[in-house]
This record gives C-alpha cells, sequence and structure tokens, in this order.
C-alpha cells in the first residue's frame, strides 16, 4: 500500500533525485479512456495493456534507491496521489513523494491549461531537488528543461529501444554523478 514513509525522511524531494512520471504514453499506450462504470481502460490493440511497462520501469530504478518519483500524471489530479501510486508496483509505491498538482496552491482547470512541460517546471521549482528527470511522452513546454525530458513513444513507452537507452543514459548520468544519489 502506497504511504509517504520515505517522503518523511526526505522533505517530499527538495534537495533530492526526482522522477517525474507520467503514466499514457509512457507505461502503457497514451490512448486511456474512463467508464463511468468501471474506470479507466485502454482503447489500443489487444497487445497493450494499462501499466505494462511499471514492471520495467521498477527494473531500471533499482540501482538508484535515492531516486524519488513524484506523479506527474493526469491519474494523479482525477484520482488523487495515492489511488493513482495504488496501480503501480510497490517497490515504485514507495518512492512516491507525491504530484505536481497542488490543490492548495492551483486550481484544477488552471493547472490542466498548462502543458505538461510547464506543470513539472511549477513543481521543480517549488520542491527544488537537486536533480531531476522526466519521462513524458507530451513534448510542450519544456523549454530550457528539455535536458531533462525524456521523451516516450506514445504508443510504446518506455519500452521503446531509443527510449529505453536515453532513459537508461539519463538516469546513469543523474545517479552515478559525484554530487547526487548513491548506487547499489
Amino acid at each position: 500500500m502506497y504511504s509517504f514513509k520515505k517522503a518523511q525522511k526526505t522533505s517530499r524531494g527538495r534537495g533530492g533525485l526526482v522522477l517525474y512520471l507520467d503514466f499514457d504514453g509512457v507505461l502503457h499506450h497514451e490512448n486511456v479512456r474512463v467508464s463511468n462504470k468501471s474506470g479507466p481502460f485502454l482503447q489500443a490493440p489487444e497487445r497493450y495493456r494499462l501499466f505494462q511497462h511499471a514492471e520495467l520501469l521498477a527494473t531500471l530504478l533499482e540501482p538508484y534507491p535515492d531516486l524519488l518519483i513524484v506523479l506527474s500524471t493526469s491519474w494523479a489530479v482525477r484520482y488523487g496521489v495515492a489511488t493513482a501510486a495504488s496501480r503501480l508496483p510497490e517497490s515504485l509505491q514507495d518512492r512516491i513523494v507525491g504530484g505536481t498538482f497542488h490543490s492548495k496552491h492551483m486550481r484544477v482547470g488552471e493547472f490542466l491549461e498548462l502543458h505538461r512541460g510547464q506543470q513539472v517546471t511549477a513543481d521543480v521549482a517549488r520542491r527544488q531537488p537537486r536533480d531531476w528527470l522526466a519521462l513524458d511522452d507530451d513534448t510542450e513546454g519544456w523549454g530550457s528543461n528539455a535536458d531533462h525530458h525524456v521523451e516516450t513513444h506514445m504508443y510504446e513507452g518506455i519500452c521503446d529501444s531509443e527510449v529505453l537507452a536515453k532513459l537508461t543514459e539519463k538516469l546513469e548520468a543523474m545517479c552515478n554523478s559525484p554530487k547526487t544519489c548513491k548506487t547499489r
């Protein structure tokens, strides 16, 4: 079950290393729909399923135990951080320190009008991580922070070979730098 245990120790990412995580187009095909009766589902070919790449991400992050996750997905806005996080493997849930949407600081409508890059950049300014990386298929709004963004494939997510290579390279660079996180 998702909890903020790690968040209490790390001031929710301030001064730490943070991975901003979108779900749609990252952990599964981007074409997610919502049914009032059954909740979210994919409208995509049968070979795709919700969160099909979540275990792959968990494996990629294993060598970097200090890396924390902030949910930058619309799932966190719609369902709340705890409910959105509950869809992930426990090893990823344990890393989550919050979401980019903060109901105390912003209105939902105004937040959703921003491009994902703008949402993440605003959170970086509030949270002040030591370093960060964002996984998202949205290419808008990153501006001068484009080097912190790993653009994922809208259908294959992080499983796309080029995306996987770029993500692996950026994680290693960020987490193996002398000023950043420890590896196992």
